[in-house]
């Protein structure tokens, strides 16, 4: 890792060194606060979660080989570390020297929904050309993005990072650390209102990932966004603008949709079209496919190129990850949810041509109207053509009643998941097509583990 001494590392953070002068100039070869991971010449950052410690770790990780530890406390040990007032401070600090170090594209990637599927799309374009690190999992807060950025090595070319954020100033924090290169808003949704309190505070929040971007960078924004499209100019950059629109820079003609298997369209750009495949289903994924075109284009890809990267990308499991078994066919979108992105998956399993049973559960994080909210994705699901709706989660019976009252099909709801699973069975026919779709706080991979198991 360029110029990750412990000397360096010590000034980036604020932190004093303790131990070996003659270590000072040691580079770290990694960086991490897992001890499970550490590696050798490693550098641990002790920090304190809400289940275990990282300071009851230090012996250990020193065992392994680790070069140093930063530290909230003084150590009763001859191995070099850097005593800090924050460890959590001191991990975004160094991450940040660490990227005004680098030689690298990165594509900072924030909205209220689709930012992982946005980030899978990007990276596999990126990748027929680069040598790509992407954000892995949901390492995309004020924890996980500067461990993103500490995994980058010489070897990579671009960086693809997703941000989420829950509140006010932690973009500001994050894009300070992250420095985008090119800045992509995937949409301004109702996520996060209990700090945000309505769309335009989202809008707020979102754009503050502009206060360290690149100054000779590139802007990406959903142009069929009614608050994205407000946005004209920020510091000179004019947006790039995607979406179904053909008042968009890019946008998608022709569409065939296929159903669950995917979507065929036309790319246009300007007067300039080509033809291309996404092989996952849902209407959103095209535009997702609009915005890796932008990007493969600002970063000189071939249009062979970016069809081949579009094509090739593969559903991550618990995002409209579509699972066929020999009894059902699961849609798995387990991994979280908001009113959006309910509604499009509410979509995508209208598209199948099986009986259609929908799977939901409480949303979280919605503010003082999450009850109306819920309420109006029942309104949605009953304007499509879904044979059964079972719930699970308080909230999720808002989802039930608004079915009720406006479709004829059966409903049934459920206080707790372990509740539905025990009778879930009992409702299920061989053949069926099953949505799966929560917050991650309900946890409905389990469900989605044992229709897996039905034979």
């Amino acid at each position: 890792m360029e110029n990750m001494t412990l000397l360096n590392i010590a000034n980036a953070c604020g932190g004093r060194y303790i131990g070996d002068e003659t270590l000072k100039d040691e580079t770290i070869t990694m960086a991490t606060i897992d001890s499970r991971q550490i590696e050798k010449d490693g550098l641990f950052i002790a920090v304190k979660g809400e289940k275990t410690d990282g300071h009851n770790y230090i012996n250990d990780v020193y065992q392994k080989g680790a070069l140093c530890v930063i530290s909230e406390k003084e150590l009763d040990t001859d191995k070099p570390y850097i005593l800090v007032e924050s460890s959590l401070m001191a991990l975004k600090d160094i991450a940040e020297f660490y990227r005004e170090n680098l030689q690298i594209t990165v594509i900072g990637i924030t909205g209220s929904v689709g930012k992982t599927s946005t980030k899978e799309m990007v990276a596999s374009v990126l990748e027929t050309k680069y040598k790509v690190l992407k954000t892995e999992g949901n390492f995309n807060n004020e924890i996980g993005l500067p461990l993103t950025i500490l995994k980058i090595r010489k070897e990579h070319e671009v960086a693809v990072v997703e941000m989420g954020i829950s509140d006010f100033g932690e973009m500001h924090r994050l894009s300070k650390i992250a420095k985008p290169d090119v800045c992509i808003l995937t949409n301004i949704g109702t996520c996060h209102l209990e700090n945000l309190i309505d769309r335009d505070g989202v809008l707020k929040a979102k754009t503050e990932i502009f206060d360290y971007s690149c100054e000779n960078g590139y802007i990406v924004l959903n142009g069929d966004d009614d608050k994205l499209i407000t946005i004209k100019d920020v510091n000179g950059i004019k947006p790039v603008y995607v979406g179904f629109s053909k008042e968009n820079t890019i946008y998608a003609n022709n569409l065939k949709d296929e159903g669950l298997v995917g979507t065929e369209f036309d790319i246009v750009d300007g007067k300039y079209s080509i033809k291309a495949r996404v092989n996952i289903p849902g209407v959103h994924m095209v535009n997702n496919a609009l915005t890796a075109y932008a990007v493969g284009k600002i970063l000189e890809l071939s249009d062979e190129e970016i069809v081949k990267g579009i094509a090739a990308l593969k559903p991550v499991g618990g995002r409209n990850n579509i699972i066929t078994t020999k009894y059902l066919t699961i849609i798995d979108d387990c991994y979280n949810a908001n009113p959006v992105s309910m509604k499009a998956s509410i979509d995508v399993l209208d598209k199948a041509t099986t009986r259609k049973v929908a799977i939901l559960g409480d949303m979280f994080e919605l503010g003082e109207n999450e009850s109306l909210l819920h309420y109006e994705v029942g309104k949605y699901l009953a304007t499509k053509q879904i044979d059964l709706l079972i719930t699970a989660g308080t909230l999720a019976k808002n989802i039930a009643k608004a079915v009720k009252e406006n479709l004829k099909i059966d409903v049934l709801m459920y206080d707790t998941r372990d509740e539905l699973l025990e009778d879930l069975s009992k409702h299920l026919k061989a053949n069926d097509t099953v949505l799966i779709k929560a917050s991650h706080g309900m946890h409905f991979d389990k469900i989605v583990e044992e229709l897996k198991c039905y034979q």
